[in-house]
């Protein structure tokens, strides 16, 4: 780091920093935009999505993380439940006995590893613009414009979206805008065996040790490493949005280690 660099970062408050970054990322976002609301396909998600908006009023949810508790979790009770699945959930399908509602998947890596997969899924699906490069456009497939950077809560899931490093927020920023009024959280552990520089992609080399299916991020799988300090702000962000709406997130997931949402019991909710 440049003795200037160093200089900002140690004299500069935090916040300050953090909204200098914000503003330079938002720079660098004005090359996308074409991409972002004139491509047709993307024109073409921004007026089905408007169909969604509210769609579940005042209804409750559950999202499905896809740590190991899942293997834990009787996930037969959520056949009659409105349900967002996410990355490959389906891996689970023929032991829960149905499918999600919903699904979700964001991550271009892992996209592109099992596009036929995402393809082939019946229900409602979201993933990004980027996702134009391996899946085709369906009616039921919807395209968001999704950065990295820039963080947010969008309330309006037809305009940016922040990531949030994990698919799990961005389920929550999707349920918000059906007009959910109480999100479940479940499957979302917070927990990795594999360890290393978040972000950094990697290759398994063996079984899964991170989610409900030795197979889920097989090996051969490239793979990115979480970032749990950024998800846990993106969290911290969805709870205020809601709390702020009226509305409410829970985390039922059994033995997570996340501490942002009120925990409840799983088994109480039916």
């Amino acid at each position: 780091m440049s003795p200037i660099r160093q200089t900002i970062k140690t004299t500069l408050p935090p916040s300050m920093l953090l909204r200098i970054k914000d503003g330079y990322d938002a720079v660098k976002r004005l090359k996308h935009i074409p991409e972002a609301y004139f491509d047709p396909c993307r024109r073409d998600s921004m007026r089905n999505l408007a169909a969604l908006k509210d769609k579940h009023r005042g209804e409750r949810c559950f999202i499905l993380g896809n740590g190991p508790s899942l293997k834990n979790t009787d996930l037969t009770k959520l056949k009659k439940e409105t349900t967002f699945g996410l990355n490959r959930i389906y891996l689970a399908f023929p032991e829960m006995g149905f499918e999600t509602s919903y699904y979700l998947c964001v991550n271009d890596l892992v996209v592109e590893q099992t596009s036929e997969d995402i393809q082939n899924l019946k229900m409602p699906r979201f993933v990004t613009t980027r996702a134009l490069k391996w899946l085709k456009p369906e009616n039921n497939l919807y395209f968001l414009y999704a950065t990295y950077t820039g963080a947010t809560f969008a309330k309006d899931i037809r305009w940016r979206m922040w990531e949030g490093a994990t698919v799990t927020y961005m389920a929550l920023q999707t349920a918000f805008y059906l007009g959910f009024q109480k999100v479940i959280l479940i499957g979302v552990d917070h927990n990795f065996e594999t360890k290393g520089k978040p972000n950094e992609t990697v290759v398994s080399q063996g079984d899964d040790p991170n989610h409900f299916n030795p197979g889920y991020f097989g090996k051969g799988f490239r793979w990115q490493l979480p970032d749990l300090d950024t998800s846990e702000r993106a969290y911290r962000m969805a709870k205020s949005a809601y709390e702020s709406a009226g509305r409410e997130i829970v985390d039922a997931t059994i033995g997570g280690k996340l501490q942002v949402f009120k925990k409840v019991d799983y088994d109480s909710l039916f």
